[in-house]
């Protein structure tokens, strides 16, 4: 089971925006990969910055609050699940949602289950004159960072061996849901069920994203954070040539709008570039007397830091 996104924030249902923008600047900062390196740290991670992507959302927020996990299936839709859940409550229903995984329905005898028999038994022998539509099911799938930012089709196999061609759209987050129209449960006599299904997002060995924003630790060198300098910036859409300023100093950010994740509908994120100074790692004795005739222009960095 899913755990609360409030849980995940340490953050109580009726905080309002900026205790939640704050809860996820603390742990976001806490669990960050580059200060924690480790799967535990970056699932902990992901798990924040999708926490905070709805919850700081006031629409995505409210569909929370009113369906929970149910409501971060791509394709939700509210009216038709309220629709349902009315249903359920008049005693038409099979619970929430009436989702069903894969491994529980066809677990052991592989496609061998008849729901005309299972469902039958459930609902008094009435399932062929009640039923209108067969549950849904649930599976996950993992893609990789690129694709899930530039969109993908993946192929799967429906446990009778049948397969199932899935579009994952651009900018597709991890946690993100996906609904795919009659691919679920089949029983006599009703419309099949739909395929639930969940995207997880692998790492990227370079990026990471907040949000619909990518971010990028670049390095340069020495004389290109001293002179300034034009280097190559690679993004989703191609390499572009992003202005080091002179004298910048290492964490210096710039922002490329527009640069980073497209979602159908909304406004692309930006790219975000973390300019990080390298210094020469050779022992060439030029490199060692340039240095020391840099040293007599130098002064202490930490002069005036107290605590």
């Amino acid at each position: 089971m899913a755990r609360d996104l409030y849980d995940t924030l340490g953050v109580n249902k009726s905080a309002d925006e900026d205790a939640i923008r704050k809860a996820f600047r603390k742990l976001a900062a806490k669990y960050h990969p580059d200060r924690n390196p480790g799967k535990d740290a970056e699932s902990k991670f992901k798990e924040i910055n999708r926490a905070h992507e709805v919850l700081s959302d006031k629409e995505k927020r409210a569909l929370y609050d009113e369906f929970g996990e149910e409501s971060l299936s791509q394709n939700f839709d509210a009216q038709r699940a309220r629709m349902m859940r009315d249903f359920a409550r008049r005693g038409g229903g099979a619970g929430r949602g009436g989702n069903v995984n894969f491994q529980d329905v066809f677990g052991g005898n592989g496609g061998g289950v008849d729901f005309g028999d299972l469902f039958g038994d459930m609902f008094g022998g009435n399932v062929r004159q009640r039923a209108r539509k067969a549950p849904d099911m649930e599976a996950e799938v993992t893609v990789d960072f690129v694709s899930a930012i530039k969109g993908t089709t993946v192929e799967l196999s429906r446990p009778n061996g049948d397969p199932v061609t899935v579009r994952i759209p651009a900018g597709v987050s991890d946690g993100g849901r996906l609904r795919i129209a009659g691919q679920g449960a089949r029983i006599p006599n009703a419309h099949p069920g739909d395929l639930l299904l969940t995207v997880r997002v692998g790492p990227h060995p370079y990026f990471r994203r907040e949000g619909d924003d990518l971010h990028l630790d670049l390095p340069i060198t020495v004389v290109e954070a001293y002179e300034g300098a034009k280097v190559r910036v690679p993004t989703p859409e191609g390499e572009v040539q992003l202005k080091v300023p002179a004298r910048t100093q290492s964490g210096q950010m710039s922002r490329l709008r527009g640069r980073g994740v497209a979602r159908k509908g909304k406004p692309p994120g930006d790219l975000y570039v973390r300019f990080l100074i390298r210094i020469p790692e050779t022992d060439d004795p030029a490199v060692v007397r340039a240095m020391e005739e840099l040293r007599q222009h130098l002064h202490d960095p930490r002069a005036g830091i107290r605590f």
